[in-house]
């Protein structure tokens, strides 16, 4: 007998983490498949970080830590935020998370009652609209085009705030488009933010670090909307730590404390050797951030070069974190004369298939006439599968 909640039903599979499994089944039988559908760095984690964390098992670092995080890891947080965000984050007001994703969900669990909405700006990070499903809030999605740099207007977004509207939800740099908010941008939206009493705005910086061209700029810096504003971040892009899973908040202290009561009852204080490796990483000790960010750099060029070849597909270069979003609608429609491809799930599929290269379709991001592409993989293997790509999508007709 099986007998499942509502709530779980109601969810989807993460088609990031579904295309990868994919992709891991298809190499387990021997096929030779490029995976570019993880959102994850393809360097190892820093040398002086894993030393941390050896020294941390040596240390004895195996009692269950604080739920908020240990002190020392919140104190160089706070530093952190101060000094490279301009932000006064006490330490008080920072929790330390398993993850990103996992600060998300808190922060939607603690101030989303059923019903109320949650904007979120199109292309989304998949997990965004589940998780305010999850939350029992209503989903409104602002939809950006490609040809507006995959970026909302302030007005857009004060257009879709209502009555029940109680958190937006911003990203930049952006996963799943890679593209960047200018601080003009920002500010206006902030305005609209300032404009609306009783709306907060959950800022997910994750990429911060990763950026090309111009500065990363944070939501909660605005100082007329500081006291309104969740910063979101972590170790897991810029350090290469994906699987240490730590991420980390900054909020105003009425809502730190309701993530702490919350945390306690869901998984108390997150892994205490990861939490002293990822001291390590904020404190910082050699130039792995800077070189990452150089090679991510190169290869965007690179994969944005070889993909503006390919007939029938439009992108816009991306000016951070390791994504490109071609627009290919122009494939839609399409068939390879033993399948049509209806929607950019099938292409993703098709190319999986036919080109063994994982990419992500774009509707599990909002953006169905898309794909997601992320080049965190070597100079070869980019060349590569693009040239397979393209050899596929030549098969539709």
């Amino acid at each position: 007998m099986e007998y499942l909640s509502e709530r779980i039903k109601s969810l989807s599979v993460s088609q990031t983490l579904a295309m990868a499994q994919k992709s891991r089944e298809l190499k387990d039988s021997g096929v030779d498949v490029i995976s570019l559908s993880l959102g994850e760095p393809d360097f190892n984690t820093p040398d002086y970080v894993k030393e941390a964390g050896k020294r941390a098992i040596d240390e004895n670092y195996s009692k269950y830590p604080p739920v908020p995080g240990y002190n020392d890891l919140r104190d160089a947080i706070s530093r952190k935020f101060r000094e490279e965000n301009g932000i006064n984050y006490s330490r008080d007001q920072i929790i330390v998370s398993a993850g990103g994703k996992h600060s998300l969900i808190n922060v939607l669990m603690s101030v989303i009652n059923p019903g109320e909405e949650v904007i979120i700006l199109a292309p989304y990070w998949v997990s965004y609209y589940d998780q305010i499903i999850l939350a029992e809030g209503r989903p409104v999605v602002v939809e950006a085009l490609l040809e507006n740099d995959f970026k909302v207007s302030a007005a857009h977004i004060e257009e879709a705030i209502t009555d029940r509207t109680r958190l937006i939800i911003f990203n930049s740099p952006s996963n799943p488009t890679g593209m960047v908010y200018t601080g003009k941008e920002m500010e206006e939206i902030a305005r609209v933010v300032e404009r609306h009493e009783g709306v907060l705005l959950m800022s997910d910086e994750i990429y911060e670090y990763i950026i090309f061209e111009g500065a990363h700029v944070s939501m909660a810096s605005f100082d007329f909307i500081y006291d309104r504003v969740i910063t979101v971040n972590g170790v897991s892009k810029a350090y290469a730590m994906t699987g240490w899973r730590i991420g980390y908040i900054g909020a105003p202290l009425w809502l730190a404390k309701a993530c702490n009561k919350l945390q306690g009852q869901f998984t108390s204080g997150v892994c205490s050797i990861a939490q002293r490796a990822a001291l390590a990483a904020i404190q910082g000790r050699d130039d792995s951030v800077r070189i990452m960010k150089e090679a991510f750099h190169r290869r965007r060029d690179l994969i944005c070069g070889l993909l503006k070849e390919i007939p029938g597909m439009k992108l816009r270069i991306p000016q951070g974190a390791f994504y490109v979003m071609p627009d290919i609608s122009n494939y839609l429609g399409l068939s390879d004369g033993s399948r049509k491809i209806v929607n950019s799930d099938d292409l993703a599929l098709f190319l999986l298939e036919k080109a063994h290269v994982a990419v992500v379709g774009g509707d599990a991001f909002g953006a169905p006439g898309c794909i997601r592409i992320s080049y965190a993989n070597s100079d070869d293997l980019l060349v590569e599968a693009v040239k397979r790509i393209k050899s596929a999508l030549e098969l539709l007709d």
